[in-house]
């Protein structure tokens, strides 16, 4: 089934330069690119976001790490595209992320339970259709998620 999700290249990603390389990540594996900006996130727009974490105790790292530069963030689309996407960003601890994943081979910073410190894993994926649909709205108006055809859709059946 064709799904659109929601990737956020966090600020770690951005200062990094990694933006180009993440893309292509996505890109290589047949992905389609919907919607895309630059934006610097505000307090309001990483509560909305994150809105299940607000609560907790790790939140207020997790909201000064979101908001300290500027991020890009874009809806991919693809066949199965949030299990896809899901599998090649790698576990949330990159730590814990296999290699030839994105946070395995770029994100190396250990989760530190307990800690006041914000964990740099470069990326944010929608984790199911529900947060993918909502993260997706919260981001971008209706006229700004492109529907396109190309050229190898009609070797796919997409």
């Amino acid at each position: 089934m064709y799904e659109k999700t929601l990737i956020i290249v966090k600020p770690d990603g951005v200062q990094r330069r990694m933006v180009g390389t993440l893309i292509s990540r996505f890109e290589n594996v047949g992905l389609k690119i919907h919607a895309m900006r630059f934006v610097q996130t505000t307090e309001e727009q990483s509560k909305a976001h994150y809105a299940e974490h607000v609560d907790k105790p790790f939140y207020p790292s997790l909201e000064a790490y979101i908001t300290v530069g500027p991020a890009l963030v874009f809806v991919l689309g693809g066949t199965g595209a949030i299990a896809k996407v899901r599998q090649l960003v790698g576990n949330t601890e990159p730590a814990s992320a296999l290699p030839g994943t994105i946070r395995g081979d770029y994100a190396h910073q250990p989760l530190e339970r307990g800690s006041d410190r914000f964990l740099c894993n470069l990326v944010h994926a929608s984790a199911n259709a529900e947060d993918a649909e909502r993260e997706v709205a919260l981001w971008f108006g209706p006229d700004e998620v492109l529907d396109y055809a190309m050229i190898d859709d009609m070797y796919t059946g997409l």
